[in-house]
């Protein structure tokens, strides 16, 4: 047996509407929201208690989705919100733009800037980090046509 597919990655955020906002900016769509808990759930995770609310982002061909997670029971733990791209683990998420500058000035507008600067890949595309909310590395890629 095979994997069959990616269905979604999960990012667990203190703020789940400033999440879902900055995720609307960068051009996905809003999916199914709300809460989540139950035995089932405590056994998935392994631990006691859970409750959560979840929202799900998708891009807009509806392939592939984000599901952003908020802790209500037990309170999430947090990591360092502003490590750097080089720490270990899963940093960053990828998104293809049209045009990236648009999408930089939009998020710029609620509050997230750049890690670093918008580069150029040689002829092929134009490229940059942005630092979302609970410090998420989103990476934006411009192909170059």
């Amino acid at each position: 047996m095979t994997v069959q597919r990616l269905d979604h990655v999960g990012v667990v955020v203190d703020d789940l509407d400033g999440a879902i906002a900055f995720f609307l900016e960068l051009g996905l769509e809003p999916g199914d929201r709300g809460p989540v808990e139950g035995e089932w759930v405590d056994r998935v995770v392994g631990l006691d208690g859970v409750r959560v609310e979840i929202a799900f982002v998708q891009t807009p061909d509806g392939r592939d989705r984000l599901e952003l997670t908020r802790f209500d029971t037990p309170m999430a733990t947090t990591a360092e919100p502003h490590a750097p791209a080089n720490t270990i683990g899963l940093r960053r998420l990828m998104f293809a733009v049209d045009d990236i500058d648009a999408t930089v000035a939009r998020v710029r507008a609620i509050g997230h800037d750049l890690v670093g600067e918008i580069a150029r890949f040689e002829d092929v595309y134009r490229l940059c980090y942005v630092r979302g909310p609970e410090g998420i590395i989103v990476a934006l890629a411009e192909e170059l046509r």
